[in-house]
């Protein structure tokens, strides 16, 4: 079901690799990032002494 792509196949296909890459880094690095947040928030919060709720 793939399209000919002739000659560009390879700057095509590489094209698709590396946004898929750089889409599948960039999700990682917004979790890494929200996890490093809510641990230095938690940390925060529990120096003031204050808890949930």
């Amino acid at each position: 079901m793939m399209p000919d792509l002739g000659k560009y196949a390879f700057a095509v296909l590489a094209s698709y690799g590396a946004t898929v890459v750089l889409l599948a880094a960039l999700v990682a690095l917004s979790f890494w990032q929200r996890a490093r947040a809510k641990r230095l928030l938690d940390e925060v919060e529990a120096r003031a002494g204050k808890t949930d709720g």
